[in-house]
């Protein structure tokens, strides 16, 4: 399968980074010299953004939100598949302004490069099994029954880089704080969050917690810092905020 990424930006890149070894790609974009670039990086063709023609291409929609309308104003024809991970553009607004056969909105998040993203899918079950494939090339994919469950999913998947880089962020400042250096400290929180992947992935976190907290002990200190700092409340909060955004 040919998938044709529109778009050049970061997201656009890092799943390119995943799917090419399993697809053969095709990029548009605004910008010819970035273009160039990336398509030598992953051996793709590319196509300058303007009168394109998708007829029958399987599309994943890669610009920002608020330049849906004018990106789709260059394309023509009606697409197979559009797979769009422009956070929250619903179904309606797609297939109001690109038209293609099946429409999915996909949310995943930049650990795609990598093969390990979190991507929620909803949309046109008909190609359910081929959006799962298509994103499992790049992590795990969930098939999620509605749009406010892939919303929220994407206050959880998609913002979740950003939250997670703030933990690590303040674990390196605490650890330079009371001595340790700069390298050290960011080498055991990368560690850390390497080897919490699999520890995270088969126990629920609330025992996790607990094997490691001993009575009176240092991690039960530092996490009752954290309660009274009220980091549960905020965490739980900044998942209600990023939601609510998309339903503006």
């Amino acid at each position: 399968m040919k998938l044709t990424i529109i778009g050049s930006g970061a997201m656009a890149i890092a799943l390119a980074d995943g799917l090419s070894s399993n697809y053969k790609i095709e990029f548009i974009a605004r910008d010819e010299k970035k273009l160039k670039d990336i398509s030598k990086i992953f051996n793709a063709s590319y196509k300058i953004l303007g009168d394109n023609d998708i007829t029958d291409k399987n599309i994943i929609l890669c610009v920002k939100p608020n330049a849906l309308e004018a990106v789709c104003e260059e394309l023509n024809g009606s697409a197979r598949a559009v797979y769009s991970i422009l956070a929250g553009t619903t179904l309606k607004e797609l297939k109001s302004n690109i038209s293609s056969r099946y429409t999915i909105r996909a949310m995943p998040n930049v650990a795609a490069a990598f093969g390990a993203s979190a991507t929620a899918l909803t949309g046109d079950e008909v190609i359910k099994d081929d959006a799962i494939d298509i994103f499992s090339k790049v992590g795990e994919s969930i098939w999620l029954n509605s749009e406010k469950e892939l919303d929220i999913a994407t206050a959880i998947a998609g913002s979740g880089p950003a939250y997670l880089s703030l933990v690590a962020e303040a674990l390196m400042d605490g650890g330079v704080k009371q001595g340790l250096k700069r390298s050290d400290s960011m080498r055991f929180v990368q560690v850390l969050f390497g080897g919490f992947a699999p520890l995270i992935a088969s126990n629920h976190p609330a025992l996790i917690k607990d094997s490691v907290m001993s009575p009176a002990g240092t991690t039960a200190s530092g996490y009752a810092s954290l309660e009274e700092g009220r980091v549960r409340d905020s965490f739980m909060k900044a998942v209600e905020s990023a939601f609510k955004v998309t339903q503006k």
